[in-house]
């Protein structure tokens, strides 16, 4: 019989070599405008508190935050079920957020977007693309010399 050729099979992935996610080199904050993100769950009562420790922190660095999203999950829909899962894999916030980031990091010009949850090479990869500036975790900011 004749075959189908590329039907019902998964598309071969691409080997990480250079120039791939995990190889982004360490974005320096400082003098940058950045917008500070941060997604917590419903439980997380302190996350003010959180987001005005990290923009104190980044300040410390020289950075200065010209805008700040934030991202809750399990306050709406979804439930206590689902309040330790990001509402997006690949980006960790929902749609409308990441859309709002975008517009706040164009709206502001900033240099950069920091997020105070860890990111994966995969997120900061579509995330640094979606932003068109760099992504990076405060975690993952080299602290000033």
């Amino acid at each position: 019989m004749h075959r189908q050729h590329g039907r019902g099979r998964r598309p071969a992935r691409r080997a990480r070599g250079a120039g791939g996610p995990a190889d982004v080199p360490p974005f320096d904050v400082t003098g940058s405008d950045v917008v500070l993100v941060g997604y917590f769950s419903a439980r997380q009562r302190d996350f003010a508190a959180l987001m005005d420790a990290a923009a104190a922190e980044l300040a410390a660095r020289g950075a200065r935050v010209v805008a700040r999203a934030v991202q809750r999950r399990g306050v709406s829909h979804g439930g206590a079920r689902e309040t330790s899962l990001p509402f997006s894999s690949r980006t960790l916030l929902s749609g409308g957020k990441a859309r709002e980031v975008a517009e706040a990091r164009e709206r502001t010009d900033a240099d950069a977007v920091v997020f105070l949850n860890a990111l994966t090479g995969h997120q900061r990869h579509v995330l640094t693309g979606l932003f068109r500036c760099p992504v990076v975790s405060l975690a993952e900011t080299p602290p000033p010399v």
